[in-house]
């Protein structure tokens, strides 16, 4: 008998395990692959926590793998010889499940003598990040699966820092569940026994509006806001999630007259009836923001993730409504943050900006001719938040501002990972400020490529389903590794960074160096005349994603590249 079959049989048989979970099981008795798929192993507990669909068995989300990584969670506290008094925050998003599995995941921090902050109601995920560090809390958790589709949610954990939890600990909790059991080595309370004997302590009003102080002293240009406010006006969506209290508010406190929001949209609804995916990455997701814009005649829309960490945006431009990447958006954003604090002589003269590797080299650019330094990390924005604590701690740099391609921006450190808040405040004054000079954010981004050369990116997603997703991309790293390519699209490479081996190979000579950031499964290509191609598996969805990033003097040379380098690298991605 296989042992994913007897961790199905253990599930049906524990007394422990509900009846409807049960059921849920039963009715898979007889397909094998999809058992395989549920038991043959522990969800990945990775740096960023877990993520997965929300279905009974071990490598799915539900109430007894929370518990379980929570078991972990509390294990690691109470043996790490840190601080505990603060507790544990923990905090939840609009996804069906998410409050359920907060309260769960509270009662065995509780049963294991723990106390915990937490609040009645959804928050925004960088609202986590500054209330746990408020709260002097040695970590936190969160129950969200970001962006992605209603099937699934996550559970991330925190540390002290106000950053996702750091690899070492994460490490430490997932080699304590390879040793407990499920079922038999975690305690559990019930939620409301956990607040009747003094483990809870509920959090409501007074931190939203810390944390709402701490976002508008960001803020670097109201005096652009009150210059046009009367004629601007802005549509703002949190697709179902948990932006629709504090985003509106927070453009309201900026001095914005006119803010409407998407009623259909505003409701909150795990199954995100009114879009695909809750993602302001893609343009879909607008479509009714773009309708109620176009009768409303609005210049702006912004629309945010269930979890409040990302932001997307509409421009008016004519009569058309264009969108802006997630590079741009970030580009855009740095550049306005330097010029309007140069402007106000308020730019740190050792101001620094990070940004993770696979994000716009238009940044590097903008940096360069401003006379800021540039950092770069790998994806996560967990990185991000540790440049600011080292920066905070050597005092040798300012931190200015930072982000992610995939659309999370954070300026202030506050908190320590990405704000859509933050963002949704910044991208609307800054929209007031090119309005004082009679121009859209489209037509800025234009303006900012005559300035700093024409850059242009892409990211190409191949989703690899199936239980065996990962173990079919690692397999496709591996053989690219073995035979890469000499070219993108008739550019040469002139460097691979393999950050996995975490060496750095000139091609031309053999020459061998480190890539200096921690150990990661990317292979980032660096090609001629300063274009980059990069493929990694992605850690939080069944994809296998290649970034290219290209520029050159013109528009038409400039697509041309792009266009070259992806046919290359789709063929790489073919599984």
């Amino acid at each position: 008998m296989s042992v994913f079959f007897d961790n199905y049989e253990k599930w049906l048989k524990s007394p422990k395990v509900d009846e409807a979970t049960k059921a849920e099981l039963l009715a898979i008795k007889d397909d094998e692959k999809e058992i395989a798929g549920r038991f043959s192993k522990l969800i990945d507990f990775g740096t960023a926590g877990l993520r997965g669909k929300m279905l009974a068995g071990i490598n799915g989300m539900n109430v007894y793998v929370v518990r379980y990584a929570t078991q972990g969670v509390a294990d690691l506290i109470n043996s790490c010889g840190e601080d505990k008094s603060g507790g544990v925050t923990i905090i939840f998003d609009s996804r069906n499940n998410s409050k359920l599995y907060a309260r769960e995941a509270a009662g065995v921090l509780a049963a294991n003598g723990i106390h915990v902050n937490t609040f009645e109601d959804l928050r925004p995920t960088p609202e986590l990040s500054f209330a746990l560090r408020e709260m002097g809390s040695i970590a936190g958790i969160n129950i969200t699966a970001s962006h992605n589709t209603k099937e699934y949610n996550g559970y991330k954990v925190y540390w002290s820092d106000g950053a996702q939890l750091p690899p070492e600990h994460a490490k430490q909790i997932s080699d304590r569940l390879a040793k407990i059991d499920i079922f038999d080595d975690v305690k559990t309370m019930d939620f409301k026994e956990a607040c009747d004997r003094g483990f809870v302590t509920m959090l409501g009003e007074e931190m939203d509006e810390k944390y709402l102080e701490n976002v508008m002293a960001q803020s670097v240009g109201k005096k652009y806001v009150d210059e046009v406010a009367d004629d601007f006006s802005i549509i703002y969506t949190p697709f179902h999630g948990t932006g629709y209290i504090l985003i509106p508010e927070v453009l309201k406190r900026l001095g914005m007259k006119h803010v409407l929001t998407v009623p259909e949209q505003m409701v909150i609804d795990g199954n995100f009836p009114t879009v695909v995916s809750p993602n302001p990455e893609y343009v879909e997701g607008f479509a009714l923001a773009i309708d109620m814009a176009k009768k409303n005649d609005v210049d702006l829309i912004i629309g945010t993730d269930p979890d409040g960490d990302r932001a997307g945006i509409c421009v008016k431009n004519g009569d058309r409504y264009e969108t802006l990447t997630g590079n741009q958006i970030g580009v855009l954003l740095l550049d306005y943050l330097i010029k309007a604090k140069k402007e106000s002589g308020t730019l740190a003269p050792n101001s620094a900006v990070v940004k993770s590797i696979v994000s716009s080299i238009m940044a590097n650019r903008i940096c360069e001719v401003n006379g800021i330094t540039m950092f770069e990390t790998l994806t996560g924005f967990k990185f991000i938040g540790e440049k600011i604590k080292e920066f905070e701690q050597t005092g040798e740099y300012t931190y200015l501002f930072g982000f992610e391609e995939s659309n999370g921006y954070l300026a202030g450190t506050y908190a320590r990972d990405k704000d859509a808040v933050v963002a949704s405040m910044l991208i609307a004054e800054m929209a007031c400020w090119y309005k004082t000079k009679g121009k859209n954010m489209y037509q800025a981004m234009q303006d900012l490529f005559a300035e700093y050369g024409y850059f242009s990116e892409k990211v190409i997603s191949h989703t690899v389903e199936g239980f065996d997703g990962p173990e079919r991309m690692a397999k496709r790293m591996a053989e690219i590794r073995e035979n890469p390519p000499k070219e993108f699209g008739g550019l040469k490479v002139l460097k691979i960074r393999d950050y996995k081996s975490g060496e750095v190979t000139d091609t031309a000579t053999g020459e061998k160096c480190g890539t200096g950031l921690p150990k990661s499964d990317v292979l980032y290509f660096d090609l001629e005349d300063d274009c980059k191609a990069i493929i990694r598996p992605s850690g939080t969805e069944p994809k296998i994603k290649l970034y290219v990033m290209v520029q050159a003097p013109e528009k038409e040379e400039s697509m041309a590249r792009l266009e070259g380098v992806i046919a290359t690298g789709e063929e790489l991605l073919n599984i």
